[in-house]
């Protein structure tokens, strides 16, 4: 399954890279997506970093799903 991060709903806080640094880093400011992780939705810590991510930034699926719109919420 794809992960991308919503560069323009990211603010920064570095909580996907915290949560699963083997798919995500933080750069400029930003949470991305490491080269060649783009289809590791699946891998440990990815879909805990997209519930918990404060500004909602983390997107799963081909079809851009965020998981507050798939009625996943983590716990805060």
């Amino acid at each position: 399954m794809k992960v991308t991060v919503d560069r323009a709903a990211c603010y920064g806080s570095a909580e996907c890279a915290f949560r699963a640094p083997a798919v995500f880093a933080f750069e400029d400011g930003y949470g991305v997506v490491l080269p060649g992780k783009e289809d590791a939705a699946d891998e440990p810590g990815v879909r805990e970093a997209a519930e918990r991510c404060p500004s909602q930034a983390i997107v799963l699926g081909e079809q851009g799903v965020r998981p507050e719109a798939s009625g996943v919420h983590g716990a805060g």
